[in-house]
């Protein structure tokens, strides 16, 4: 289905050759790690039978797997029933994200908090609050006496939210995406709930971690926001975030090395192109340099005293905000289904999912149960 959207070697980063990258694949009979060096792709199943394990044991420089042939030769599909179906870059992992770390979306969350979900009211709230806020914010450093005198002036003009607590405090926002396994890969449906009337994607760069918390790579996301639900209260964040097929990740996630590092990550741009069946066309990008929290900050506030034994991921936030209008003045950007997501990073490659609903997307099925008991049909336990 997806495959017809963008070939994968169009999808692999400019430099894909010179690169070290990990991902999933299968080959029929379940999931199979790989790793992609110069071109070339190993299955790492019998080095470590998960990407967690792969990423957590320095296999990936101790070892080579059983080699595949050149990624060119392939021909890897997201299809079901495809020779070697190519799925999300991640598995046991768990899938954590930072909010609010751009000042743009820490307005935009905060309109939708005053409109309570409604994007009618949207409009007139974005011109209240961008001429009380908008120099101000974008300039200030998160946690700095600055920042508390900021707050001091917003809370005595009534114009203070939480939001803007996680924008400008000392602590970032961080929620957890999705359930570990859940994540959909390049080529496949992301899904919006049936009864959203106002959402949105949100392409973001999503760090790799190891078991001991060490950022070891990155990849491209979608961490697909559901902007009426949230608006309506905070505490409906879980049912506007954690949705069948909410969460996409790919096309592979890229290893740091001599020749891409943290501060590649810190530069990079990510755009994005949202390509409608009624001719509809968004386009949008976010600049990492103008985050508000350095991309090691977040991670270290991820992991704060807990401990992930099999890594994670984290969604670093974005810049992008949706407020072009779609079919009429005011009401903004929301997803129809059919609509076609394309983010891209020249250092990253291409991510592209088609649109539906989460109750049509195909259902999550596969769960840690069903992995380990895969693995040890196939001898890899």
């Amino acid at each position: 289905m997806a495959s017809n959207l963008i070939d994968l070697m169009v999808a692999l980063p400019d430099d894909w050759r010179n690169g070290r990258f990990v991902g999933r694949i299968d080959r029929g009979e379940g999931p199979c790690p790989i790793l992609v060096e110069n071109g070339q792709v190993y299955d790492m199943s019998r080095v470590a039978p998960t990407v967690s394990a792969l990423l957590a044991n320095g296999t990936v420089e101790a070892a080579r797997g059983e080699a595949l042939g050149e990624l060119a030769d392939l021909n890897l599909s997201p299809d079901a029933g495809a020779a070697n179906r190519l799925l999300s870059p991640i598995d046991l992992q768990c899938v954590k994200a930072a909010g609010v770390t751009f000042a743009v979306s820490a307005l935009e969350r905060v309109i939708e908090e005053r409109a309570r979900g409604d994007h009618a009211k949207a409009a007139g709230l974005r011109g209240t609050l961008e001429a009380a806020l908008g120099g101000n914010i974008r300039s200030v450093v998160p946690g700095s006496p600055e920042a508390a005198q900021l707050k001091d002036a917003l809370i005595a003009e009534g114009l203070w939210s939480q939001y803007l607590e996680v924008a400008i405090g000392p602590d970032a926002e961080i929620f957890t995406k999705s359930p570990v396994l859940s994540t959909v890969g390049w080529g496949m449906p992301v899904g919006v709930r049936s009864d959203s009337t106002w959402n949105n994607p949100e392409p973001e760069v999503v760090l790799v971690a190891d078991a001991h918390g060490r950022a070891v790579g990155a990849t491209l996301g979608n961490d697909v926001n559901l902007r009426d639900f949230e608006g309506r209260s905070a505490l409906l964040l879980g049912k506007a975030k954690d949705n069948n097929a909410s969460c996409s990740l790919g096309p592979l996630v890229r290893l740091f090395d001599d020749g891409f590092t943290m501060d590649d990550v810190r530069s990079s741009e990510v755009k994005l192109t949202i390509t409608g069946t009624d001719g509809y066309v968004l386009e949008g990008a976010s600049s990492m340099d103008q985050i508000s929290r350095d991309p090691e900050d977040l991670l270290g506030q991820a992991l704060s005293e807990h401990h992930y034994p099999d890594g994670l991921v984290l969604f670093l936030g974005t810049l992008f905000a949706p407020t072009q209008d779609r079919d009429e003045p005011g009401r903004g950007f929301t997803h129809k289904v059919g609509d076609t997501v394309v983010i891209t990073n020249p250092r990253l490659g291409t991510l592209v999912n088609p649109v539906m609903t989460s109750a049509d997307a195909p259902a999550w099925t596969f769960g840690l149960g069903d992995l380990m008991r895969n693995l040890a049909r196939r001898g890899l336990l």
